[in-house]
């Protein structure tokens, strides 16, 4: 006998019935706000990632049986990375004053302030909203920072077109709800840019169901976007931004007068992941259509109701567009956006080919003026030794009254420089060990990328800003040996799978998998139009040369003219690789036997024995400063004798 099958409803995850109960994100950040305690609740966490900030803690300062070091990162939302002067010089403030005295450029083209407690967080973002700025969306399961290229051509219309359409969008996708300005400003919605007429009016245009009617949130509803959302808008040709990882990119399409026609369409990029777990995977954004100037807006809002209405909200791993896209299929995908936008989409238009450009070093901005590209090395603005950024930003920010856009490789331009003001402002630099001149900048720092992860990143399960530039170090030592000084490699770091500084797009990634070891990705491109992939699942940074030596030594022997490392490791393939990396490292085995063997019998001559408790003593020390027991004994007794002299 046949009984019918009962499905039995999935239900959504807790973050989603969180949302829901928010109150259009008010609870229970406004309630916790008023508490005198260091920290909010798991709930509180949730909620206050909407408006921009994460509850982290310092792991170096943690001590068991003590609560933790509690603090907050906020991070800033400003659309093309356009940060006003007045702003810049408030969070260089704040972060003197409230912070952890460093500023923080994202690879999303914002600015986060580290190391922040609860009991300033109110005094700190009404601050920020107060000088022309903003947290809201930073963070949370709506659409984040929008992206466009940061190079200040005033004589490029296309380039003006990625500003103000990235701007336009922001302020389209910005939550509505009063919670933000209420919990944070008491209610007074301080006095911000003001928006676009049709902004506003597509925004409330009821779309073949894009909207939720009479609700807060016209976009959003109850339960905002099934996971972060992320856009872009760029030109033709400057892959400045990444433009393959992002949710949605449009890029901008003009006539032969410069005068904007409309825009193509990508959509379903997205790089977080998590080790051995299959289901999740980096993907590159697809080829969708194009779009005209005057139906955009219709077009972003049906991607996000596409989105937002048939995205994972069970399973958080899964809810990404990019995974509904690549269960769907692109057609099938194509077809639904299409019903919300109430039209057929135009084919894709032709377009050159993708350049990365970084626009460090003086260039002329087309109208007379000048911008100066800075590099900062992983994106951090600090004083530190002869290093001086923070405080020459400060010098030259305050005198000119400059404006800066921030880049998605996290350096800063400084623009709109009258060219008297030129030879000033590079003393000031110079002066406070800033370098002008990107030549000088070492060749690996200058493509490279790390996210924070330790000690503040909660998710981190290894270094990587604090660690990278060592690395770098190694690798620079590595390629001179082999006669290679001058080769570069985009190198990119995390310190977890979530893929914060785009490791997947690297030449060669790092990808934290635990203490000191590292998922190593291989065979993306310096254009970062392409996924790498992974070549090794986990790599002990201690044989990172080891491992590095006999990639390189096939790479120079047998590159084809101006193929980069990682265009040859996909052209050759891994198979390849690792063939010539077995010979390679079997053939310097044997030619190291003999000596290996003459050290390792004249170090173990002589031993000596300790008591048990001395030894789970020395164990232990080993474990937690992660040195070889044997080192420890050495530096201990070199230390001693030192003290008899």
């Amino acid at each position: 006998m046949m009984t019918a099958s009962v499905t039995i409803p999935k239900k959504p995850s807790k973050v989603e019935n969180l949302k829901e109960r928010s109150n259009f994100l008010r609870e229970p950040i406004a309630t916790e706000l008023q508490q005198d305690t260091t920290h909010f609740t798991e709930d509180g966490i949730q909620i206050l990632k909407f408006h921009g900030s994460y509850q982290q803690d310092n792991r170096d300062n943690r001590v068991k049986g003590q609560e933790k070091d509690y603090q907050f990162m906020l991070r800033t939302r400003n659309p093309g990375g356009f940060i006003p002067p007045q702003l810049y010089l408030t969070l260089e403030n704040l972060s003197e004053q409230y912070g952890n005295h460093t500023l923080r450029v994202t690879t999303r083209q914002g600015y986060q302030i580290h190391g922040i407690l609860k009991k300033n967080l109110k005094t700190v973002i009404s601050n920020i909203v107060k000088s022309m700025g903003s947290t809201l969306g930073a963070c949370g399961d709506l659409n984040r920072n929008v992206m466009a290229p940061p190079a200040p051509y005033k004589n490029r219309a296309d380039y003006q077109y990625a500003w103000e359409y990235a701007e336009k969008i922001a302020d389209l996708l910005t939550p509505q709800t009063g919670a933000y300005y209420e919990i944070w400003l008491d209610g007074e919605k301080a006095i911000t840019a003001e928006e676009a007429p049709e902004v506003k009016a597509y925004r409330q245009k009821n779309l073949n169901g894009t909207n939720f009617t009479d609700s807060e949130e016209p976009i959003y509803g109850t339960q905002y976007m099934p996971r972060k959302f992320k856009c872009s808008v760029t030109v033709p040709g400057d892959n400045s931004i990444d433009v393959y990882t992002h949710d949605l990119s449009l890029v901008v399409i003009v006539d032969e007068k410069g005068e904007l026609e409309g825009f193509n369409i990508l959509a379903g990029g997205g790089l977080g992941r998590t080790h051995r777990k299959e289901e999740t995977f980096a993907r590159s954004a697809d080829e969708i259509g194009y779009v005209k100037k005057d139906d955009v807006f219709d077009l972003v809002k049906a991607v996000v109701a596409t989105q937002r209405d048939y995205g994972d909200r069970v399973n958080r791993r899964h809810a990404r567009m990019k995974y509904l896209i690549n269960d769907w299929g692109v057609e099938k995908f194509t077809a639904k956006l299409e019903e919300y936008f109430g039209k057929k989409l135009e084919p894709f238009k032709q377009l050159p080919e993708w350049k990365y450009e970084d626009y460090l070093g003086w260039h002329e901005q087309g109208d007379g003026k000048l911008f100066i590209g800075i590099s900062v090395e992983n994106g951090r603005v600090k004083n530190e030794g002869e290093f001086q950024l923070k405080e020459a930003l400060k010098k030259v920010i305050e005198k000119y009254e400059l404006p800066t856009r921030l880049t998605a490789n996290h350096n800063i331009i400084l623009y709109e420089i009258d060219p008297q003001w030129q030879e000033d402002i590079s003393k000031i630099l110079v002066n406070h060990g800033v370098e002008i001149n990107p030549e000088n900048v070492n060749h690996l720092t200058r493509y490279s990328m790390a996210c924070p992860a330790l000690p503040t990143c909660g998710l981190a399960t290894t270094e990587s800003e604090r660690i990278l530039p060592s690395i770098l170090e190694r690798i620079d030592s590595l390629l001179g040996k082999l006669g290679m000084e001058e080769e570069n490699i985009v190198i990119r770091m995390t310190g977890c799978p979530n893929g914060c500084a785009r490791p997947y797009m690297a030449e060669l990634g790092f990808v934290g998998d635990s203490p000191n070891v590292y998922q190593i990705w291989l065979g993306g491109c310096p254009n970062q139009t392409r996924l790498a992939q992974v070549y090794v699942d986990k790599l002990n940074v201690n044989e990172l040369e080891k491992f590095l030596e006999p990639l390189l030594v096939f790479f120079r022997d047998n590159k084809e003219n101006n193929e980069t490392f990682g265009q040859f490791c996909y052209r050759v393939g891994f198979d390849a690789l690792r063939t010539f990396a077995d010979k390679y490292k079997s053939s310097k085995k044997k030619i190291m036997t003999q000596t290996e063997k003459k050290s390792r019998k004249k170090r173990n001559e002589h031993r000596i024995s300790v008591n048990e408790e001395w030894y789970q003593k020395l164990k232990t020390t080993s474990s937690e400063q992660k040195k070889g027991m044997n080192q420890i004994v050495s530096e201990a007794l070199e230390a001693y004798f030192s003290s008899q002299k």
